[in-house]
C-alpha cells in the first residue's frame, strides 16, 4: 500500500512539474533570464532560445500539456486498479452492497478523490507557484521539459500538425505563443505593479507618459511662433550680446527681416568663444542650420528624429511650410519626465522680449521691478508677479489662461508647484520700458 502511495505522490508532482512550466515559460522575462546567460547561467541559456523563438515556445507549451494529460489519465487509471480493489470490500459491508456495485462504486470514490487531489496539489499550486516566481521556476523545470520534448517529439509533432490544420480549416491563422502585449495592456500591468509595491507612483506616471509619447505630436509639444524669443540677423552685435546676457536660453532663432524668415540658430556658446577670440561680429558669421519637422510628426519619432540629426532643436512648420513655432529636446523630455529645470531658467530669470514685441516676466519677479516694464501701477516691495495675480484672481489660474488685469493683458504661460512660473504680458510698452532699463 505504501508503494502504492508512492507512485500516486510521484505521479501528482509529474503533473505539477507540468503545470508549473506550461505558466513559467508564458510570465517569465526574457530580458532578466537573457542577463543571467550572460552572467553565465546555464540553465537560462538552455530555456532562452525556447522564450525567443515562437514555435520552439510552442512546442515547449505542447510537451507541457501532452505531460499534464497523461501524468493525470495514469494517475486516474492507477489510482482506480490499486485503490478500488482495496476499498471495494468496505463499501460491502458498511453499505451491504454487492461485490459488482461495490467495485463501481469504490472506483468513483478513488477517481473523485484523486482528481481534486490532482487539482489542488498538481495544478493550482504549482500555478500559483510559478506566478509568483516564474524566472526560477522556468530555471528548475527546463531540463525535465527538455527531456520530455525529446521523449513526446512523436505526439508534439502530430498534436500541434492537427492544431494547425483545424485552426486553418476554420480561416484562424496559427501564431503560435509569443509575449504580445497591447498599450492598454502594459498600462493595466503597470498600473497592478505599482499596486503591488514594485513601482513608485513616480515611477507609474513616468511609463504612462512614455506610452502616451508616440500620441503627442510636435504641435503639441512646441513653444508657439508667439512665444518666441528669437533676434534679427541685422543686429548690432553690441545689441546681440546685451540679448544673449539677458537671455536663459543657450540657444536662440535668428530671422531675417520677420520671424517667419528664420535663417538659423545662434548658440550662445559660439557668440562667447568667438568675441573673446575675435572681438565685433556678425551674427550670420555665428549662424548654424536648424533642422524642420512637420507639425504633426509624432514625440517619439521626433526625439528618434533629433537625435540621428545630432540636434537639439528643429523649426516646426505646416502643411504649407509656415513656421509655427520651436520645439527642443527639452519639450520632448519634458512631456517624458515632468518639467525639466535649468540652472539658467531659475527664479531669478530675466525677462525676455519675445519676437512679437510682448514681454516674458517670470512669476517670481518682484511687483516693483515688474511694474515699470509693464507699464503699470503696481505696489508692494515684497509681492511677486505671481502672487499678486493669484490674489487679484482670487486662485490659481492654469497654463494658457488670458485675461486683463490692471489695464494690462495677461498670458499665464506656465504653472508649477501649485504656482505661476511664467507670465506673458501683451501690451508693447512693456517692451519699450525694457529698452529704457537697459539703457
Amino acid at each position: 500500500m505504501l508503494l502504492a502511495w508512492a507512485i500516486i505522490a510521484l505521479l501528482i508532482l509529474l503533473t505539477g512539474l507540468y503545470v508549473a512550466a506550461e505558466f513559467a515559460a508564458v510570465s517569465a522575462r526574457r530580458s532578466r533570464l537573457r542577463r543571467l546567460a550572460e552572467d553565465g547561467n546555464v540553465l537560462a541559456a538552455r530555456i532562452l532560445p525556447v522564450l525567443e523563438d515562437p514555435r520552439e515556445l510552442d512546442r515547449y507549451i505542447a510537451a507541457s500539456q501532452v505531460g499534464i494529460t497523461l501524468s493525470s489519465l495514469i494517475l486516474g487509471a492507477y489510482g482506480q486498479a490499486v485503490l478500488a480493489p482495496r476499498i471495494a470490500p468496505l463499501f460491502e459491508r458498511l453499505w451491504t452492497m454487492q461485490p459488482g456495485t461495490a467495485e463501481s462504486t469504490a472506483a468513483a470514490v478513488v477517481l473523485v478523490f484523486l482528481t481534486t487531489l490532482a487539482v489542488i496539489l498538481g495544478e493550482l499550486v504549482p500555478k500559483s507557484l510559478a506566478l509568483q516566481n516564474p524566472t526560477s521556476t522556468a530555471l528548475f523545470t527546463v531540463l525535465p521539459m527538455q527531456w520530455s520534448m525529446k521523449a513526446f517529439s512523436w505526439s508534439i509533432a502530430f498534436l500541434n500538425g492537427s492544431g494547425v490544420r483545424l485552426l486553418k480549416l476554420f480561416g484562424v491563422p496559427s501564431t503560435g505563443h509569443r509575449h504580445v502585449h497591447s498599450p492598454e495592456e502594459i498600462a493595466l500591468l503597470i498600473a497592478e505593479s505599482r499596486d503591488g509595491g514594485f513601482l513608485e507612483p513616480q515611477e507609474q506616471v513616468r511609463l504612462h507618459r512614455a506610452l502616451r509619447l508616440g500620441l503627442r505630436t510636435a504641435r503639441q509639444l512646441m513653444v508657439p511662433r508667439a512665444r518666441l524669443a528669437a533676434i534679427d540677423a541685422d543686429l548690432p552685435f553690441d545689441e546681440v550680446l546685451r540679448v544673449v546676457a539677458a537671455s536663459p536660453y543657450s540657444r536662440l532663432p535668428v530671422y531675417r527681416g520677420s520671424i517667419d524668415a528664420i535663417v538659423g540658430i545662434l548658440h550662445i556658446k559660439d557668440v562667447v568663444t568667438r568675441y573673446v577670440q575675435a572681438g565685433t561680429l556678425t551674427v550670420a558669421s555665428l549662424l548654424r542650420p536648424i533642422v524642420r519637422v512637420p507639425d504633426t510628426m509624432a514625440a517619439d519619432r521626433l526625439l528618434a528624429f533629433l537625435r540621428e540629426r545630432r540636434s537639439h532643436q528643429a523649426l516646426v512648420v505646416d502643411g504649407d511650410g509656415v513656421v509655427v513655432g520651436l520645439i527642443t529636446l527639452e519639450d520632448v523630455l519634458a512631456e517624458l519626465l515632468g518639467g525639466v529645470s535649468d540652472e539658467f531658467k531659475s527664479i531669478h530669470a530675466s525677462p525676455i522680449r519675445l519676437s512679437d514685441g510682448r514681454l516674458r516676466i517670470p512669476g517670481s519677479m518682484r511687483l516693483d521691478q515688474a511694474a515699470p516694464l509693464v507699464g503699470t501701477r503696481w505696489r508692494g516691495l515684497e509681492e511677486t508677479v505671481a502672487s499678486h495675480l493669484a490674489a487679484a484672481l482670487g486662485r490659481i489660474p492654469e497654463a494658457g489662461e488670458e485675461f486683463e488685469i490692471d489695464g494690462a493683458r495677461v498670458e499665464i504661460e506656465a504653472v508649477e508647484g501649485g504656482g505661476i512660473t511664467s507670465v506673458i504680458f501683451g501690451h508693447r510698452a512693456g517692451a519699450h520700458a525694457l529698452a529704457r532699463e537697459e539703457k
